[in-house]
């Protein structure tokens, strides 16, 4: 099996911090996403390579274990006990010290007991170690429009497509388990788990707390002085909206249970809270600024 340079992968220097490979996995997992590469046979290789190179360099022990071990990575302690247990016997042979421990196990055995650790086909007198699968990690972009409601949506992983139901509500950076769904084990071992973390993307017209959402309309000044009906366009639907007689600035209103759908909780959403920005006419006509200049009179004596 040919040896895999994760950093080179990645594109960055074996002395890259965390957020350096944090940073470029996303960067990269962007660009080559099955998404956005239909069809691409080597945009999904890249995109698999991508994922188990983050997946080892993102986690500080498997790191340093990689570094220390190159590919036999997630075999290394197994390694070095087998060294020190050869090294063992051979000192106990030459110094004449007690070897009954390691009876009736010889280089054959020791050879079948090598191979079984590192996947080389085990030994006939032996038994195979099971060892469990590399668990994979994946990010998955959506936005609030998507997380809106419980929907399915198929995944490339390593080369296998498999179909998620995505729950209504999830929160950026949350992250699900999908078991079995990892890295193939090894001797009949258990496959490892994919983990799957939740990117949503910030929403242009509409901010998000938890399940409540927030939003800034823009309200005319007459609208705002003499009060009025307005249509706000909310995340799935358009709702009328009372408006009243002079309205200042920054005011909240509450529209309740219209926000998102609370995550695995049927049928109970979050609110939708409006913040009327008033907006001041400009380009003014003749006739506009005289009436206004008539308000300002008429303001004036109601004051004295």
């Amino acid at each position: 099996m040919a040896f895999i340079d994760y950093y080179q992968i990645l594109g960055v220097s074996k002395t890259a911090s965390e957020k350096d490979i944090k940073n470029a996995y996303r960067k990269l997992a962007r660009k080559y996403h099955p998404d956005l590469n239909p069809n691409d046979t080597e945009s999904n290789k890249k995109f698999q390579q991508l994922n188990e190179a983050n997946e080892v360099l993102s986690d500080p022990e498997k790191r340093k274990k990689y570094d220390q071990y190159g590919e036999n990575w997630q075999r290394g302690e197994e390694y070095e006990k087998y060294e020190q247990q050869k090294q063992n016997r051979q000192q106990g042979a030459y110094t004449g010290g007690n070897t009954s421990s390691f009876e009736g196990f010889g280089d054959e055995s020791f050879s079948d007991f090598f191979q079984s650790m590192f996947g080389g086909g085990g030994g006939s007198r032996g038994r195979q170690t099971k060892y469990r699968g590399q668990d994979y990690n994946a990010e998955l972009q959506l936005t609030l429009k998507e997380i809106s409601e419980t929907h399915k949506q198929t995944l490339t992983v390593n080369g296998k497509n498999i179909r998620i139901t995505i729950p209504a509500g999830v929160e950026n950076g949350q992250i699900i388990k999908i078991a079995g769904h990892g890295g193939p084990g090894v001797s009949g071992g258990p496959a490892g788990d994919l983990y799957i973390t939740f990117l949503v993307a910030e929403d242009q017209r509409f901010k998000r707390d938890g399940s409540d959402l927030y939003y800034t309309y823009k309200l005319d000044l007459y609208t705002a002085v003499l009060g009025g009906e307005i249509t706000v366009d909310t995340l799935n639907s358009k709702v009328k909206v009372k408006v009243k007689p002079e309205t200042q600035n920054g005011t909240k209103v509450k529209l309740k249970g219209k926000g998102l759908l609370v995550y695995k909780k049927e049928n109970q959403f979050g609110d939708f809270y409006i913040t009327y920005e008033v907006q001041i006419p400009v380009n003014l006509t003749e006739k506009q600024k005289k009436l206004f200049e008539e308000l300002r009179e008429i303001a004036n004596q109601v004051k004295s």
